[in-house]
């Protein structure tokens, strides 16, 4: 059970640092403007050097920014249940730290997807029209790499939990 909540730890980990990393950067999209390379992440864009806020309340940013917040919310909050899991203390006979852990991890794991989804749709339908020579960029796919961690993390979560289920003796009834 612990080498499963261990390996669940440190992809929680890595997908968290990833998912924080994403979201604060500026890496989302590189495209080529007037002669000049540009590129723009959730929440600014910059042309040559120079950097600007993106003021503009556009929904699909605003979506993505909502979600990749969500998901990194999640992720921590299944980081701080997963270290509780190693903890022997008794709790609820009806909460599993590691299933809540597996569930906050899988929770992370759908609102970067939503995220991700809503980015790329929008990003290949429109902006992609727009801006001829232009790809995804790092940040962007630090975000799926997030995506996969955290997804291994539920996963390694809730193997740690059946591990334990299974050697809990049933009571009679």
């Amino acid at each position: 059970m612990y080498s499963f909540m261990g390996g669940g730890l440190f992809c929680a980990w890595v997908g968290t640092i990833l998912l924080m990393v994403a979201t604060a950067t500026d890496h989302w999209m590189q495209y080529r403007l007037s002669g000049s390379f540009a590129h723009q992440g959730l929440w600014r864009y910059c042309l040559g050097s120079k950097c600007y806020l993106q003021t503009e309340s556009i929904a699909y940013w605003n979506a993505t920014r909502a979600f990749m917040i969500l998901s990194s919310l999640c992720a921590t909050s299944g980081i701080i249940m997963g270290i509780l899991a190693f903890a022997q203390q008794p709790t609820l006979a009806r909460l599993s730290r590691p299933f809540s852990s597996g569930i906050l991890f899988f929770a992370s794991t759908f609102f970067v997807l939503l995220a991700l989804a809503i980015y790329t749709g929008v990003t290949v339908s429109f902006l992609g029209r727009r801006f001829g020579d232009w790809r995804f960029s790092w940040s962007y796919i630090l975000g799926w790499v997030a995506l996969l961690m955290t997804f291994f993390a539920g996963i390694f979560y809730m193997c740690a939990y059946r591990m334990h289920e299974c050697r809990r003796p049933s009571a009679p009834r």
